[in-house]
């Protein structure tokens, strides 16, 4: 099978032939339809991660996935050949099995879900990894109605899924956003007020919230100067790895966001997508043999995701 994969730490990924997986007791076999690129992949592809995480060679990039089940293991329940599931590949190690941007991956029948009725290919993949971080945080910072949340990195994945759930939540949501398209795509996902964030954000931000922000997602952006803007007692959740010392106060709660995929979590997300309650914009679509201009679009900044498809 085809999968995007790198060969050695000091390589560049590039489209590989691997052996198909079987899938073991408890996992299920999927032909992925689509993946959605995510950060972690430019720094796997960048080569940052390989001190830190268990790895092997060949190392296939992708953490989400949606795709047709083709194959199902012993003791799996409830999911049948032919199901079109949402997925994400759970734990950190990577290697040749452990990745999506591939024809075919096995993974736990736990770390999926079915897609459900009226919710495409395309609207199902750009959820995964981007959206259980987005739950995961909003569930950390517990918003209440009324209460102010600055969203940074309100036009990215994590960004745009957040926005919404804030907004659904009742927060007043301020988003960065550069003004023009930026600016009419977030508070098109509910934001009240867009920030520009090549410009002065503690300003602006004031200038909005004179005594600062109850809550606070960091997944873009200096740390430092969001801690600036968080009244007291307030909570920042960091998908970037902020630490108490790039905060620099003690009197606001720090939540690393690690995003703690479940097939359950998944289940929830989508069906918010099926009742038209949660929407991601695809900005690009790129198949599997010209993954890298994938990461490339990515990498230059989008709004919204950008899918790898077959």
């Amino acid at each position: 099978m085809k999968a995007f994969a790198l060969t050695g730490r000091d390589t560049k990924p590039e489209l590989q032939e691997l052996n198909q997986p079987e899938p073991a007791a408890g996992q299920v076999l999927v032909e992925v339809q689509a993946a959605s690129v995510n950060g972690f992949d430019l720094s796997v592809a960048g080569g940052y991660v390989f001190d830190m995480l268990p790895h092997e060679f060949p190392v296939v990039l992708g953490r989400d996935l949606v795709g047709t089940i083709t194959a199902v293991g012993d003791d799996v329940e409830g999911l049948t050949v032919g199901d079109l599931v949402a997925g994400v590949i759970p734990g950190v190690d990577l290697g040749p099995r452990n990745g999506s941007f591939t024809e075919h991956v096995a993974l736990p029948a736990a770390a999926v879900t079915r897609v459900p009725d009226g919710v495409d290919v395309a609207q199902a993949a750009v959820i995964g990894l981007a959206g259980v971080a987005a739950l995961d945080a909003l569930e950390v910072l517990d918003i209440q109605p009324g209460q102010t949340v600055l969203i940074s990195g309100a036009t990215g994945g994590v960004g745009s899924i957040a926005t919404q759930l804030a907004a659904a939540a009742g927060a007043t949501v301020i988003g960065t956003a550069k003004p023009g398209q930026e600016a009419d795509y977030v508070r098109g996902l509910g934001a009240t007020h867009t920030v520009d964030y090549t410009g002065d954000i503690a300003t602006a931000v004031r200038e909005l919230a004179s005594d600062g922000v109850d809550k606070a997602l960091h997944s873009a952006g200096d740390a430092a100067t969001i801690a600036g803007l968080m009244r007291p007692g307030g909570t920042v959740a960091s998908t970037l790895g902020a630490t108490p010392e790039q905060l620099g106060r003690d009197d606001i709660t720090l939540a690393g966001i690690m995003a703690a995929a479940t097939g359950d979590k998944l289940a929830r997300l989508l069906q918010l997508v099926a009742d038209g309650k949660l929407h991601v914009n695809v900005e690009a679509s790129v198949p599997l043999d010209q993954a890298h201009e994938a990461l490339g679009l990515f990498a230059d900044g989008t709004l919204g995701k950008v899918l790898v498809t077959r």
